[in-house]
């Protein structure tokens, strides 16, 4: 690498304009990778070959209910990534995708994802001797009926081997589209796109 080409400084506080300039170059290059590393998370889901079908096709199969629900380009991605977290965080995997899609969806979807695994429990947290009514907790929140009709339509019902499954490809360009540009972030010199901030409609 060219050494114009990398920051110089030993501490941040010692770090000039030039440095910070490839900072925001280096960070605009991660932005740009990141769908293609969700789709890989996405794939690697694969290997979850325990149930009736993979955790892919899982995904795959509730952002294909999602889609042919008529639901928007932002939900049906929510419901396609809704499990990536699986490999890092088998205890709140929920918490780690809601963290990733934070800038770049609503409050309501964000929310929704962070929630699911809780909701989800409804249908067979009994089973292992925990409480399917954990849900309760958020009751009265102003997404606990988005969130449990998720479940109840789309993360529930998901595990069906003659279920339609939409392929990844399929799912790719809206991926592309929700991650083109931040809604929110701390990071407001790298972005200023208002249009990403309006609610993403239906496309293709």
């Amino acid at each position: 690498m060219d050494g114009a080409d990398r920051m110089h400084f030993r501490r941040m506080d010692e770090g000039s304009d030039a440095d910070f300039a490839v900072l925001a170059g280096v960070h605009a290059e991660n932005v740009a990778a990141l769908p293609d590393l969700l789709m890989g998370m996405l794939t690697d889901l694969k290997a979850d070959a325990k149930y009736p079908v993979d955790r892919c096709e899982h995904s795959l199969q509730a952002a294909t209910r999602a889609w042919r629900d008529g639901r928007d380009e932002e939900y049906v991605v929510c419901a396609l990534l809704h499990d990536i977290g699986e490999s890092l965080g088998p205890f709140n995997h929920g918490d780690i995708v809601a963290a990733v899609l934070r800038p770049f969806v609503s409050e309501a979807n964000q929310w929704m994802v962070e929630k699911h695994g809780i909701f989800q429990g409804y249908y067979f947290f009994h089973h292992l001797g925990m409480n399917r009514d954990a849900r309760e907790e958020f009751r009265g929140h102003q997404w606990f009926d988005r969130t449990a009709r998720f479940c109840e339509l789309y993360d529930g019902p998901a595990f069906d081997p003659k279920g339609e499954i939409l392929a990844v490809e399929y799912f790719e360009p809206m991926v592309r589209r929700v991650f083109a540009a931040p809604r929110q972030t701390l990071y407001t010199a790298f972005t200023d796109d208002e249009a990403a901030r309006e609610p993403r409609s239906r496309t293709g």
